[in-house]
């Protein structure tokens, strides 16, 4: 076996190149992404819509506006609850900057290693850099606000146009084909359209479940504003294996510091450890399937490398698009060994007995 040099540095420049489109243009294809997903899920009431004699734009108008109720809907609920959180956040900071300024006073107590400080004094220097820090997250938060709203207004309209004019798109990328497998082509479109509405429609079943069982959970065990912590734990674990992680620690920490009872904050990590046992051995088998079938390896490399390119999107949009690439792989002949690294069958298979 000859290895050509040539062959290898083509490769290597177009994934070079690959990447730096990727990251030069994410301010583009991540509303666009995004918006690809979102037009599978929307596509089979936009069919039905369209053959209700809506129209094909009255259908799209239709389904986009039942979307933007939704989400609308989502954000005023999450509003009303954190604007009802947001006295009791004034006392979890000022709880959290007591006990800062009790243990860098006694760790200088014992070390001196600040010299003469009081605790008065460091709690006044402490709530004025409280201050000064909050003016900046202030204007950070209203430049990230006024992005998320761009780039969600790009989405919807992106979502629309692929809706309206998905059967065009359909015929164009079958064009590429060669001729004679226009079928083949076609099968090969709808299989990724079928891996990402199954994969966004299982997340969205998952995460309402999750998101009820938090809830609830919180509520037995009396934290303040369970739906609140509840569903944002829920909505984090679409971010693979440490979304669940993250999601889990915030209600935690914060049943640590509004709560004199060691037992509340332990009987939150206890309560979200049980449910991640049965959302990974019962929950994601039966609602998101098969739908995505990425070994543990891939869906890793996917989560860093969508990490490193596009941030937060990234690590939601590259798992569902690495699969969508293994349904590419498995239609060409010269890519099917790709496909059989990302996928998982080739590594699950159980050894024959002898």
């Amino acid at each position: 076996m000859q290895l050509s040099f040539q062959h290898l540095f083509f490769t290597l420049a177009f994934a070079f190149l690959s990447i730096a489109a990727l990251v030069l243009a994410k301010s583009i294809l991540i509303p666009l992404g995004l918006a690809l997903l979102l037009s599978f899920i929307l596509h089979p009431l936009h069919k039905k819509l369209h053959q209700k004699k809506f129209g094909n734009i009255g259908a799209a108008l239709t389904v986009m506006l039942l979307f933007f109720l939704i989400l609308l809907g989502i954000l005023t609920f999450f509003s009303a609850e954190i604007l009802s959180l947001s006295d009791q956040l004034t006392d979890f900071g000022d709880k959290l900057m007591a006990i800062f300024t009790d243990t860098v006073v006694f760790l200088n107590e014992n070390y001196s290693f600040l010299g003469n400080l009081e605790k008065d004094q460091l709690l006044e220097e402490g709530r004025a850099w409280l201050k000064d820090a909050g003016a900046g997250l202030l204007g950070k938060t209203f430049s990230s606000t006024a992005s998320f709203l761009t780039g969600m207004f790009t989405m919807i309209i992106y979502t629309f146009l692929f809706l309206i004019y998905k059967e065009g798109l359909v015929k164009a990328f079958v064009k590429f084909g060669p001729e004679g497998k226009e079928k083949e082509y076609r099968a090969m479109l709808k299989n990724i359209q079928q891996v990402g509405q199954k994969y966004l429609s299982g997340m969205l079943t998952l995460i309402v479940i999750l998101g009820l069982a938090n809830s609830t959970g919180l509520w037995i065990i009396g934290l303040d504003n369970p739906f609140l912590f509840g569903f944002l734990a829920a909505t984090l674990s679409i971010i693979p294996y440490i979304g669940t992680t993250i999601g889990a620690s915030i209600p935690v920490l914060y049943a640590f510091m509004s709560n004199d009872e060691l037992w509340v904050p332990l009987a939150v990590a206890v309560m979200f450890w049980l449910i991640q046992v049965i959302e990974s051995n019962f929950l994601s088998p039966k609602v998101v399937g098969n739908s995505v079938n990425v070994n543990a390896f891939a869906a890793i490399l996917s989560l860093i490398v969508g990490a490193s390119v596009w941030g937060v999107a990234g690590m939601v949009l590259f798992l569902p698009f690495a699969a969508m690439l293994k349904a590419i792989c498995e239609s060409y002949v010269p890519l099917q060994p790709l496909a059989l690294l990302i996928g998982q069958d080739s590594f699950s298979e159980k050894p024959k007995k002898s």
